[in-house]
């Protein structure tokens, strides 16, 4: 296993969240009973890990980068030993523009553009801190945020997915957008 000596397992597991809520988006439906999507998160965890000295130096953004890629060819390993279909380089590389589209959505989550490298790795650490934040959220509540605000899908779409209503969706949205606006804001105040 070649791997940086200073680098130690838990400087990965912050990124456990982030990688966990874009498993979690780009898992098709008819996936998710059948992956186990904490496995795949865990996959690319252990492979960052075991990348070592490949990534020593490496800024947050450009390890998230690398988790990303590992995560869409881990998510497509999985689909492909459930499907036992032959390789078919189109479905990856839609699984690959999906990845994309998903953090061009998680990042809309976040205000401002980003000028300047800095700014960049504050944004980077800011998307950590969003899919933190979502991950402690009721199950109900983060469900409803990814459906509607990273899967772009109609509130009544969401409704029936989760078997509610429109208005119950609506008001499980309101009160996710709530929490999640305290959590990032006591984070905030936590740094």
């Amino acid at each position: 296993m070649t791997r940086n000596p200073t680098e130690r397992p838990d400087d990965w597991e912050r990124f456990r969240d982030f990688l966990a809520v874009l498993a979690r988006v780009q898992c098709d439906a008819r996936w998710q009973g059948k992956l186990d999507l904490s496995g795949v998160v865990q996959q690319t965890l252990l492979e960052a890990f075991q990348a070592g000295s490949r990534l020593a130096g490496a800024i947050d953004a450009q390890k998230a980068a690398w988790l990303k890629q590992a995560l869409t060819n881990n998510l497509a390993d999985e689909i492909r030993k459930l499907t036992a279909a032959r390789r078919d380089a189109g479905r990856e590389r839609s699984l690959e523009a999906q990845m994309a589209e998903s953090m061009s959505r998680l990042e809309r989550l976040l205000p401002g553009g980003c000028s300047t490298p800095s700014r960049q790795a504050i944004r980077e650490e800011r998307m950590l801190q969003v899919a933190r934040a979502l991950s402690a959220l009721p199950e109900a509540q983060r469900r409803v945020i990814e459906l509607h605000y990273l899967e772009e899908r109609p509130l009544a779409e969401v409704a029936e997915m989760l078997g509610t209503t429109r208005p119950g969706a609506a008001g499980l949205l309101h009160r996710g957008l709530k929490k999640l606006r305290r959590l990032l804001t006591e984070d905030e105040a936590a740094e």
